[in-house]
């Protein structure tokens, strides 16, 4: 799979193949050298799914309460993880 037809998937659809690909790969349904390319191409997909949960997680904002009653967002405090 090149990689631009992965970067046109959404996080669902590339975690879908991804789970397809490793129930098929523990299954022992593929040739070896299948399973090298679908090892390949998981990789691939597993690096995708991880970027797009890290900008995810740098989108995210606290919404916060003044004490006058204002609302407004901040970023996200990472040290409370």
């Amino acid at each position: 799979m090149p990689e631009n037809e992965i970067e046109n998937l959404n996080f669902e659809e590339a975690m879908a193949q991804l789970e397809n690909l490793v129930r098929e790969l523990e299954a022992g349904k593929i040739k070896l050298d299948e399973a090298v390319t679908a090892y390949e191409k998981a990789i691939k997909l597993k690096k995708f799914c991880e970027k797009k949960l890290n900008d995810a997680k740098l989108k995210i904002e606290k919404i916060e309460l003044s004490p006058d009653g204002q609302i407004a967002l901040s970023e996200l405090d990472n040290n409370n993880e």
